[in-house]
């Protein structure tokens, strides 16, 4: 196992798969696979991308990583997939649009399963997330199932969070009054060449007016 974490921390993308695979699985290695990391954790800027399904998050991604990379940055994504209710497995979905960077060998893309865990994430991904840090991800990008009243878990595990709207999603407003306010940095609307694209950013703007953060809250 030492030598596992050894090539991991290399950057050796066969050994951060196993070890992300291990941290899945719930393996009863998995307690010394994240005592070997701890030590080498806390470099790594998280950045989490949420919005309804169907907002641009993997399109917006992509774009992320591919200014990322200009700026010479080692990334990580961790793409949280909704479960596929026959195998129980993520759908990939992610990962098709992000081809541009699959063979970049300083990108690591890695689609999980959400498993019906309801807070928008996969419930390994915090540890996912730890074994992209001790690889020697400078960014590591966490972009989520979708939003809602009960997936606001990103904003407990992100340095920064960029919450996606778009136009004529029907329900980008409501999921923002739903609890939206409480965990954005970062409020991007989406697809602005849409009609109503105006409209979204006062009604955002309106309401992030009335909230109540502090003006060092990020």
């Amino acid at each position: 196992m030492p030598d596992l974490v050894d090539r991991a921390r290399a950057g050796e993308a066969r050994a951060v798969a196993r070890l992300i695979s291990l941290v899945e699985d719930a393996s009863p290695l998995l307690r010394e696979v994240m005592a070997g990391l701890a030590p080498h954790t806390g470099h790594a800027q998280i950045v989490g991308i949420t919005g309804s399904p169907g907002v641009g998050k993997s399109t917006s991604t992509n774009a992320l990583v591919t200014a990322l990379r200009a700026a010479h940055k080692r990334v990580g994504i961790l793409a949280v997939d909704p479960s596929s209710p026959f195998s129980g497995g993520a759908l990939l979905g992610d990962r098709v649009r992000m081809q541009d960077h699959a063979l970049d060998q300083d990108v690591y893309i890695r689609s999980m399963a959400s498993r019906g865990h309801l807070g928008g994430l996969s419930w390994s991904t915090p540890q996912a997330l730890r074994v992209l840090d001790a690889a020697g991800c400078d960014v590591v990008i966490i972009e989520t199932v979708g939003v809602g009243q009960s997936e606001v878990e990103i904003a407990g595990l992100a340095d920064t969070t960029l919450v996606l709207l778009a136009p004529g999603m029907g329900d980008g407003i409501q999921a923002a009054k739903a609890g939206i306010l409480e965990i954005g940095d970062v409020y991007v609307v989406n697809k602005a060449d849409r009609d109503g694209a105006d409209q979204v950013r006062r009604d955002l703007r309106n309401m992030l007016a009335l909230a109540e953060r502090s003006a060092d809250s990020w």
